[in-house]
């Protein structure tokens, strides 16, 4: 029988591994739109390796939201779930994290442009983590179906949002810019 959340302070390690567990049985059956194919929770494990890493492991909350940022907007959980599960805390960036699909899909993305300099530091982390992780899943494994246009200006998009994000973690941006430049490259490259 497991226990609440609410009997397990000081836990992060269980939080954690509670947390991948609800991401990977959510997202089940979702796969990348990469010509690889590859397992949705490969992009959540990587986004909360690259938090982690940024945080040096200090704090769980950004972690465990990392691998859940895309369970309210890609699955059946619900923000009240999250928070029962996870804490106030968790479920805040989650959110803060979580575009509205109630918008149509320019209108999400330029929402997420201008609302990048307004959004937690925890929730900037997530989303610079987030957009790295993208940018290389793009460059390394794209939708056979995008033409390079499209996965430029995918690329072009993302650097609007990180532009908003700037100043939050040098590491993540630098691996950000790294994977621009690289991924531009590397997309040019096979369009020849």
């Amino acid at each position: 029988m497991s226990l609440p959340n609410a009997s397990l302070p000081n836990a992060p390690l269980l939080d954690f591994a509670r947390a991948l567990d609800f991401a990977a049985h959510k997202h089940i059956d979702q796969r990348r739109k990469g010509v690889r194919a590859e397992p949705y929770v490969n992009h959540l494990s990587e986004v909360a390796l690259l938090v982690a890493e940024a945080t040096a492991g200090k704090d769980p909350v950004v972690v465990i939201a990392a691998l859940l940022h895309d369970t309210l907007e890609d699955t059946d959980a619900s923000y009240e779930e999250i928070e029962q599960l996870f804490g106030a805390e968790v479920v805040q960036v989650v959110a803060e994290t979580t575009d509205d699909k109630r918008m149509s899909k320019a209108e999400r993305k330029q929402h997420q442009i201008d609302a990048a300099p307004h959004a937690s530091t925890r929730a900037k982390l997530v989303k610079l983590a987030d957009k790295v992780s993208n940018l290389r899943s793009m460059a390394h494994s794209p939708p056979a179906d995008w033409p390079l246009s499209r996965k430029v200006e995918y690329f072009e998009w993302a650097h609007a949002v990180v532009a908003g994000l700037r100043g939050t973690d040098a590491r993540l941006e630098s691996l950000f810019d790294r994977a621009y430049h690289d991924g531009l490259a590397e997309l040019r490259g096979q369009s020849v």
